[in-house]
């Protein structure tokens, strides 16, 4: 145990890098999780939640509750066994064990690690000697595997890869990684090496193959993550998907080459993660078709078919996109999966360009659209996330499909990988989270520290201790929203401007910086001990929607920091449906708990509106409300739920 401890040390200190050295090759590299220690106390309890009780709740559910782990046992014993659940049930178990990877690193945990080390000696003993594994075909006849490309095979191997590489960089054990790269020789036997077309019905290996190139230095795998990308667009899509009449091509985003398309369709999960492999792909190859087709498909999401809080697909018949501006609230769908891939998208778009609008994206969602997934308990999660409810809307304990209760967990628990990034002699700081880190700058080491109360307040400080004096570029972002852009493309816009700007100071005196790509960079030679204060404008803004958004025309949102605000009616008496919020209204943020959960609340005079009881009038008035951040809604029961609020009293009869 004590060799054991001595190792994570070392990860935790230096991160554990490729197995065989590459270069860099992109502009931007985001520093690991097992190279960042999390200490902020916004995160840091949730991290701890989803240790001590979300990774509980998906153990119990996967061992006891449904056959997900039986169904590796079963194919271990070859017994001709029945296999339980749906065939794309792997992939949860390794999407909980990537969590699991994640969550060792931030709260060590022998028990946990063990049953960590339980499961993946029942995965090594289901895999076939060819390195095949999925349970599904195993259990019902591996005659008829890869021959529908609908039923989930490369995408179950992507999360077996992902987990892999995670558990790998977290712990040193190579168990689960091999069974990955196993797994991955038999696909690239099977397809590109054979070149025989196959479409991935649900995108997913694409960017676990990057990973897996990164980890291992084998340029096959980056080769056949770019050889499935190239598969798309060509008629060779085949199964349910392309059958149906409603889906067809479009859903899987396979109707036109992937480096043609400029515009988001079909299921968003889907798409997500394939954009996300995209960008990862044309990094690493610095192809310019990839990097072009991402910046028009990310203008189309952003501009047009995204939701304030983040999320994305609105609609629940392709748990995708609709039309342009189809952005209805009560009937949002906006799934939890969706939202997650929206961090993982935007963070590698940052990678690309350095420009700080994709982080802007990738904040939004990850604080609110995808943060609503779980619960403030960590025991419910949300699959859907509207942004309006009349009650009829609340928390769950499991699904059938339980995709998002473990992506979620596994996106809290990495949330470490989303803060910093370098690039020759830089320093970025994309997220303000409690955080310490290493950096090599040259030949020195540079210990690096961020202390913040973010976002419940705007003041973040870092403090840097090169042993000696070292020239580097320090680049902190400035959000959008402190920036008088609430998004970037104007689909959301502040109403009225800001009273207030951001400040930044080197050991408490105003300091000389650059603004560029939304990056303040300071560059100098840093000395030990030096201390950036950097402060920026926690004011409470009020948002409107271009007109084009039907659903949210004569309303407002309210914003605060990174933060998208609700008004439920747990807070308001009951009520979150009888608000009209009247021109010149003002409001102001106040210290507050939802549950144990404590927030910067927003409270404000409006008008609240009754019918009259001839029911041909209406009677007004003043009340003040509390909204409350979205994400911590539902927490205490189905209730009502607005986030857009009507500034006219006709918008309370509208139907969402």
């Amino acid at each position: 145990m004590r060799t054991l401890k001595l190792f994570i040390l070392t990860v935790i200190t230096l991160g554990i890098g490729p197995l065989n050295a590459q270069s860099d090759l992109i502009r931007l590299e985001p520093v690991s999780f097992s190279q960042v220690t999390i200490t902020d106390s916004f995160w840091k309890p949730k991290l701890e939640k989803v240790a001590n009780t979300t990774l509980q709740v998906c153990i119990q559910q996967t061992e006891v509750e449904t056959g997900r782990i039986r169904n590796f046992e079963k194919a271990a014993r070859r017994a001709n066994e029945k296999h339980e659940g749906i065939y794309y049930d792997d992939s949860d178990v390794y999407k909980a064990l990537e969590a699991i990877a994640y969550s060792l690193k931030n709260h060590s945990d022998t028990d946990l690690e063990a049953k960590a080390d339980e499961w993946i000696d029942k995965i090594a003993a289901a895999q076939e000697e060819d390195g095949y594994i999925n349970t599904f075909y195993t259990l019902t006849g591996l005659e008829s595997r890869w021959k529908d490309m609908d039923k989930h095979e490369a995408y179950c191997a992507g999360h077996l890869i992902e987990a892999g590489v995670a558990y790998y960089q977290t712990t040193g054990k190579r168990k689960l990684l091999d069974v990955g790269i196993k797994m991955a020789d038999h696909i690239d036997q099977q397809f590109r090496q054979n070149n025989t077309p196959w479409v991935v019905g649900h995108q997913e290996i694409e960017l676990a193959l990057v990973k897996l190139y990164k980890v291992t230095d084998e340029e096959k795998y980056l080769e056949l993550s770019d050889w499935f990308l190239d598969q798309r667009g060509r008629g060779h899509g085949v199964g349910a998907i392309w059958n149906n009449p409603h889906w067809g091509p479009k859903y899987a985003q396979d109707d036109v080459p992937v480096k043609d398309q400029k515009e988001i369709t079909g299921h968003a999960v889907r798409a997500m993660y394939m954009y996300t492999g995209a960008a990862d792909v044309g990094a690493a190859k610095k192809d310019d078709g990839y990097m072009d087709a991402m910046k028009t498909v990310w203008e189309d999401v952003v501009h047009r078919n995204m939701y304030i809080t983040g999320g994305i697909g609105s609609s629940g018949s392709n748990e995708g996109f609709s039309v342009d501006y189809d952005l209805p609230n009560e009937r949002a769908y906006s799934e939890t999966c969706a939202s997650v891939g929206m961090v993982f998208w935007n963070q590698r778009m940052n990678s690309l360009e350095g420009d700080s609008k994709y982080v802007d994206v990738l904040e939004r969602s990850l604080y609110n659209a995808a943060l609503d997934g779980l619960s403030l308990k960590g025991d419910s999660f949300f699959y859907g996330n509207p942004l309006a409810s009349n009650g009829q809307h609340s928390r769950r304990a499991w699904f059938g499909t339980a995709c998002c209760p473990s992506n979620i967990s596994r996106l809290v628990a990495s949330v470490g990988d989303y803060i910093y990034a370098t690039s020759e002699n830089t320093i970025w700081v994309n997220l303000f989270i409690g955080s310490s880190t290493t950096f090599q700058m040259g030949k020195v080491e540079v210990p690096f520290e961020m202390s913040t109360n973010y976002p419940l307040d705007g003041e973040i400080t870092i403090t840097m201790n090169p042993p000696k004096k070292t020239q580097y570029a320090l680049k902190m972002r400035l959000p959008g929203w402190a920036r008088e852009e609430a998004v970037p493309g104007g689909l959301y816009q502040f109403e009225g401007k800001s009273k207030m700007t951001y400040s930044v100071m080197l050991n408490g005196r105003p300091v000389p910086h650059n603004l560029e790509n939304g990056y303040i960079t300071i560059d100098r030679k840093w000395s030990m001990e030096d201390v950036i204060t950097y402060k920026l404008p926690m004011e409470v803004r009020k948002i409107r929607s271009r007109n084009e958004v039907e659903a949210n025309q004569d309303r407002i949102a309210l914003q605060r920091g990174p933060m998208v605000y609700c008004v439920e009616g747990a807070d308001n008496g009951g009520k979150a449906w009888n608000i009209v919020v009247p021109e010149n209204s003002s409001f102001e943020a106040v210290e507050y708990t939802v549950l144990q959960e404590k927030v910067m609340a927003i409270q404000g005079d409006v008008n609240v509106v009754t019918v009259a009881e001839d029911g041909n009038s209406v009677l007004t008035k003043k009340q003040k409300i509390t909204a409350i951040p979205y994400y911590t809604w539902a927490n205490r029961g189905a209730n009502e739920m607005q986030v857009w609020l009507p500034t006219k009293v006709k918008e309370l009869k509208v139907n969402y």
